[in-house]
């Protein structure tokens, strides 16, 4: 099982790169300086991630993380829940800390996924876990209205 979130944690992270420098391409390809373009580069951003999440399958099944499409799948769903419990964190002003960041993001939700679809993996250990991602939300929530306030 280790050596199963190991290698889904690697080719995440490697995807993750792929992805961070695509995105920050693509953003200053489109030089969004209004809120007209907004649209057009978010939808840039789907295509990217929409077109690398079909990449995750592949490459996991390569390194024989199977089934890769569904822990492909988990893994999208642990980066979108990453995403939004990270909006409460301050931005970066580095792109090497947002690179960093976008990898072990990544990394993570390669590892959890693969556990999470790892047959010899308890029931109850696969709640946890969802719950314990799921928890990040309203924590992350909390911080930003502790941080901000309303």
């Amino acid at each position: 099982m280790r050596g199963r979130m190991g290698r889904a944690a690697a080719v995440c992270a490697v995807l993750g790169v792929l992805w961070w420098a695509s995105v920050r391409l693509a953003w200053t390809g489109v030089g969004c300086e209004e809120w007209g373009c907004l649209p057009p580069a978010l939808g840039l951003v789907v295509a990217i991630s929409l077109a690398l999440l079909a990449g995750f399958a592949l490459a996991l099944e390569r390194v024989g993380v199977r089934p890769g499409r569904r822990v492909a799948l988990v893994a999208a769903g642990v980066l979108v829940v990453l995403r939004l419990a990270g909006e409460s964190l301050p931005s970066w002003t580095s792109p090497l800390a947002d690179l960093a960041a976008a990898v072990a993001a990544f990394a993570g939700a390669g590892a959890l996924a693969a556990f999470m679809t790892e047959p010899g993996v308890a029931r109850w250990w696969k709640v946890v876990a969802a719950l314990g991602l799921a928890a990040l939300l309203p924590v992350a929530l909390a911080a930003s209205l502790a941080r901000y306030g309303l």
